[in-house]
């Protein structure tokens, strides 16, 4: 799957909200590191051009990163919000 630059901009979007919630939620520091590479990376990704193979292939594995962190983000969340 190759990922499009609206695709990057989106995760990057959200991954950046999640990451300030993270901070101030005081979520665990891999969860928060996770969150802080992929947005890292999305930063990155979303100025340069996908033309070449090598970059749609870090695009597409960024995305997945992103995907992953988030659903950690969102299951600390619910846990949390759970147990308060």
């Amino acid at each position: 799957m190759s990922a499009s630059k609206m695709q990057l901009r989106h995760a990057q979007r959200d991954v950046a909200t999640a990451l300030e919630l993270a901070l101030a939620a005081l979520a665990p520091g891999a969860l928060i590191e996770a969150l802080a590479c992929a947005s890292g990376l999305l930063n990155a990704l979303i100025d340069l051009p996908l033309d070449s193979e090598p970059m749609r292939a870090w695009a597409a594995t960024t995305i997945q990163r992103a995907e992953q962190s988030l659903h950690g983000w969102r299951a600390w969340a619910a846990e949390r919000n759970a147990t308060a």
